[in-house]
């Protein structure tokens, strides 16, 4: 079990009674140009690629049930890493962001900003610049010496995930009922392929049925290439962090199963769902607190990890 108090300045994370400290301006002395290379970076990139603040974000989330760099660790003849496991392949992207951030700041500041830091940082940044709320990021996570692919495919909730597994999931690495309805608010931003919301196109019955909806879907979804077609997860404001994501929870055209299941398939999920439909702010607020808690799970400190100098392999 995690426990996790969050403070003004760092946050201390007890894990069997092992204190671990992310600290807030960290490289202000040894880096202090890392936080706003990392920003130009990925506003470089957004500006080209829209998706790539949800691409992002999404590789922070995928590391972070262990935020520790190690989604980042490439396959190699003895070694397997988490790029290839379910959750992972054929749909993780930005990795040359990553890569590019990561020689810019070897060069002005040698093994000093960790990966998993970057991963933090970049997170944040791809929500600002996408219009949402913004936040100090604590920094001092070190890189992974290894990865699990299994852990990859066991632990990161599945598109197809009914609310006691989301629960379940985000509890098992120290995530509240409610940090889960808020951390999901960040499927505002980004597209997924028809081979992930397929079990979606076979509702056609229910309160909460959208046919116009399924049915755009579905038309999308059949043609030659369907399963590698891609949808945006939020139609209405598909670039922009907001809460239009509740908003179309309830009108029943949330794309992924999971998604929508938090409306159909629990009144406790439903009620938030609809809070923050009702209240930007209050989701906001939320989203950028269980950020916070998240990006200290399963984190490297001290003498524990490195300070890689290619985020793609192991020193």
């Amino acid at each position: 079990m995690v426990s996790i108090n969050v403070a003004n300045t760092m946050n201390e994370t007890c894990v069997d009674d092992i204190s671990i400290v992310l600290q807030i301006d960290l490289y202000k002395n040894s880096c202090p140009e890392a936080e706003s290379i990392i920003y130009s970076w990925v506003e470089n990139a957004v500006s080209q690629d829209s998706r790539m603040a949800a691409s992002l974000l999404r590789l922070h989330f995928h590391d972070c049930f262990g935020c520790d760099g190690s989604v980042l660790l490439d396959d190699t003849e003895d070694f397997t890493g988490e790029k290839t496991a379910l959750p992972n392949l054929n749909s993780l992207r930005g990795f040359e962001v990553i890569d590019a951030i990561k020689s810019e700041l070897e060069s002005v500041c040698p093994q000093t900003v960790s990966c998993a830091d970057i991963l933090a940082t970049a997170a944040r940044d791809s929500v600002v610049i996408s219009g949402g709320p913004s936040w100090e990021v604590e920094m001092g996570r070190k890189d992974s010496l290894g990865a699990s692919k299994e852990a990859a495919t066991n632990n990161i909730p599945g598109p197809n995930s009914t609310v006691p597994i989301l629960v379940a999931k985000f509890q098992n690495v120290g995530l509240s009922f409610n940090d889960m309805i808020a951390l999901s608010g960040a499927h505002t931003l980004g597209m997924a392929r028809c081979s992930t919301f397929s079990s979606r196109l076979q509702g056609s019955n229910g309160p909460d049925i959208n046919l116009d909806f399924l049915q755009n879907l579905q038309q999308l979804c059949s043609q030659t290439d369907g399963n590698s077609r891609l949808a945006r997860l939020d139609l209405v404001s598909p670039a922009t962090f907001d809460n239009q994501y509740y908003i179309n929870l309830l009108s029943g055209e949330g794309l992924l199963p999971s998604d929508q299941a938090l409306v159909t398939d629990d009144y406790q999920t439903r009620q938030l769902v609809l809070s923050y439909a009702e209240d930007p702010l209050a989701f906001f607020e939320d989203f950028k607190n269980s950020m916070l808690k998240m990006g200290s799970l399963g984190v490297l400190t001290g003498t524990d990890g490195q300070i890689r100098g290619n985020c793609r392999v192991v020193n």
